[in-house]
């Protein structure tokens, strides 16, 4: 079955093959204009190669006959965060989401007023897409948690609670920076192997972890669970996600108590949030394998089993400082899939977190954790690529890594692309590392 033919827009880029942002994708954003305007952040949706700019749509809203029930919609895009208009019903969400996409669409009636509402990426900074409330970071994949648990424990690297309850611990939402920003290596406490008392210094073990970033749309009430079956009314959307990991001072620090200074110092994520709607094409079958225990009944469904993972290929790309210096691209170090990394589903770790009546809120961020595939070329750290540091990996420059030095750039794509469905994509996480203070 051939991969299914967009219905086009009128934003002639749109339309172009090559595109991540035809009009069935539309994610949401915010940025500040480069040059010119007045330097408030903007809200937008991507379309092409521009961005549809959401307070100049407001206002020319009386012209375009938006329907009544649109109109706190609007009015709710009209700020520098999204976080109002996640908060909005699931139904209201969607709703404008067709109107956005008949107004985009071939046949628009408001092709000349809109023409006035675009601007093109190339013309942007791209900010923050909303204001991250809290942030929570899982441990979703079995294969990064097997290969770094063998590290530490080759014949148990499983604890006994990992197919049983989603492991996570609480970030903080004060280091999640948009791609772009530069990421500063973290100074902290380690002990070396053969050291008696620790010491304080730069972190020598830098590492990235590839993982998506899940996006809460409508909150609930402290002491109210989400069950699965609301789960998705609570999702509003996926970025790529970096949570950087000084895994030396998190060897020193996590017992017993888990991750602390080791992933607060930074955590990236791509500037554009791909809807749940735009995801519905590339739903997949959760499968648990037969052997593993089933879920507990409050973490499972049939809507769960039916389609609970998406089909997502992710890719991890690395480029030196003396790559960059001499006009070289990043290179692949791995691709893997988040169908086949997640072991917890999206609906699984809201529902999970809100369990124990947790509130989550509009714009609280949820990273899955590091997406590993099962085969070594799809590891999403560098810590599993090179083994710990014991196998330090070649780069086709002949530059060896075990873990990442200053002047590196990490670079996280992904694209859903399938038979039957238009290809979407979510732009780029990136990070460059510069020195530590001092």
């Amino acid at each position: 079955m051939a991969a299914k033919q967009s219905r086009g827009s009128w934003v002639a880029s749109a339309n172009q093959a090559d595109t991540i942002f035809p009009i069935e994708n539309l994610p949401f954003g915010a940025y500040r204009l480069t040059a010119g305007g007045d330097g408030r952040v903007r809200l937008g949706v991507a379309i092409g190669d521009q961005i549809l700019d959401l307070r100049r749509l407001h206002g020319i809203s009386a012209t375009l006959n938006v329907p009544a029930a649109l109109a706190n919609v609007l009015d709710a895009l009209a700020g520098e965060t999204l976080n109002a208009f996640m908060g909005l019903p699931a139904s209201a969400r969607a709703a404008f989401r067709e109107f956005l996409s008949s107004l985009l669409g071939p046949d628009s009636s408001a092709r000349e007023q809109l023409a006035g509402c675009l601007v093109p990426q190339a013309d942007v900074q791209m900010q923050l897409p909303c204001m991250v409330r809290d942030y929570t970071d899982f441990y979703a994949s079995i294969h990064h948690a097997t290969a770094v648990g063998k590290m530490m424990r080759p014949d148990n690297p499983l604890l006994p609670n990992y197919k049983w309850v989603p492991i996570g611990y609480h970030g903080r939402a004060s280091t999640v920076v948009v791609s772009g920003t530069p990421v500063r290596r973290p100074s902290g406490q380690v002990r070396a192997a053969d050291a008696e008392t620790p010491s304080v210094g730069p972190s020598k073990r830098l590492d990235y972890e590839l993982e998506m970033g899940i996006f809460i749309a409508e909150g609930n009430e402290m002491g109210e669970p989400i069950p699965m079956a609301d789960a998705d009314r609570h999702f509003f959307g996926l970025c790529l996600l970096n949570d950087w990991s000084a895994r030396d001072m998190q060897g020193w620090e996590y017992q017993p108590l888990g991750p602390f200074l080791a992933k607060s110092f930074a955590t990236s994520i791509s500037p554009w949030i791909v809807t749940r709607e735009a995801l519905e094409p590339f739903r997949r079958p959760w499968v648990r394998a037969a052997e593993d225990p089933q879920p507990l009944a409050y973490l499972d469904s049939p809507a769960l089993r039916e389609g609970g993972t998406y089909d997502i290929q992710l890719e991890l790309l690395l480029q030196t400082k003396a790559m960059r210096e001499r006009g070289e691209a990043p290179v692949l170090l791995s691709r893997s899939n988040f169908k086949d990394a997640a072991y917890w589903s999206a609906s699984q770790l809201i529902t999970h977190h809100a369990s124990n009546g947790c509130a989550l809120n509009p714009g609280d961020l949820l990273g899955t954790g590091t997406m590993s595939g099962p085969t070594p070329g799809e590891a999403g750290s560098m810590l599993e690529l090179s083994v710990g540091g014991k196998q330090p990996i070649t780069l086709p420059s002949g530059e060896k890594r075990s873990f990442l030095e200053d002047g590196d750039t990490v670079v996280i794509r992904a694209v859903c692309e399938t038979a039957g469905a238009v290809r979407i994509g979510f732009g780029e996480c990136v990070g460059t590392v510069v020195a530590a203070k001092g």
